[in-house]
């Protein structure tokens, strides 16, 4: 299983780890959209006062253009550490012991805007670029991965995907329409076995989930799998619109 999510806009600075090798990321094949784009963020880093524009900073946020000037040369860290908010928080990788650690390796992929799909503990540095943002010197983002990613995983062929990524991030690179996918809605359950979609304990609930996954460590090779998986572990996931499951909380 393939456990997709999506990255946050927060980030954890600094990291132990050697600048990051591209080469070296989940999805090799995505090494020219890579290249590209982290190309076009170096280069928009030269000037100051269009990188704030161009990626909406507020002048608090400005010093993240320094982040993306040295894209190629900063210190890395695991992907599921370097990102902060409320998903990974609720995840809280850090306090996960090594067989755990080992299964998000195994089994998670974050949407990163400049690196494409990449893996839990794939070392990457601090950054700022948001899906919708349109860089000067290449397409926009959803040209430049949309294709390639939905090809790399293809190639990959995982066996299920479990997709938490955001919209945005789906239209950057969707899942083959051929590989067993379950798109993942959090809801809460009213009356009557309605249903009402949650914002609010969206990214909260898809944390907890995947931290309760990597804990349990389980094989999962689709769908059936996956609800008695829950079903052992005190989740409620029930089918939803076709090509959805909707998480009860």
């Amino acid at each position: 299983m393939l456990v997709l999510l999506p990255p946050s806009e927060t980030k954890r600075p600094g990291g132990e780890g050697a600048p990051v090798d591209v080469d070296g990321l989940a999805l090799p094949a995505l090494r020219p959209q890579r290249v590209a784009v982290v190309d076009a963020l170096v280069a928009l880093s030269a000037d100051e006062d269009e990188a704030a524009r161009v990626l909406k900073l507020s002048a608090k946020r400005r010093h993240e253009i320094a982040d993306n000037a040295a894209l190629r040369t900063a210190a890395t860290m695991p992907a599921i550490d370097r990102y902060t908010g409320v998903l990974f928080d609720a995840l809280d990788a850090g306090t996960l012991d090594e067989a755990a650690r080992s299964w998000l390796g195994g089994h998670v992929g974050i949407h990163s805007a400049p690196f494409g799909p990449v893996g839990a503990l794939d070392l990457i540095p601090a950054y700022r670029l948001a899906a919708g943002t349109s860089l000067p010197g290449v397409p926009p983002l959803r040209r430049v991965w949309a294709a390639a990613v939905t090809e790399a995983l293809r190639a990959s062929a995982p066996t299920f995907v479990l997709d938490l990524r955001s919209e945005a991030y789906v239209a950057l690179g969707p899942v083959p329409v051929e590989l067993p996918t379950a798109y993942v809605r959090v809801v809460t359950a009213g009356e009557a076995g309605a249903v009402r979609a949650l914002n609010h304990f969206n990214k909260h609930a898809k944390g907890d989930l995947v931290r309760s996954l990597a804990r349990t460590g389980p094989r999962i090779g689709g769908l059936d799998d996956l609800f008695d998986w829950a079903g052992v572990n005190g989740w409620t996931l029930r089918p939803g619109a076709p090509g959805e499951i909707h998480l009860v909380v």
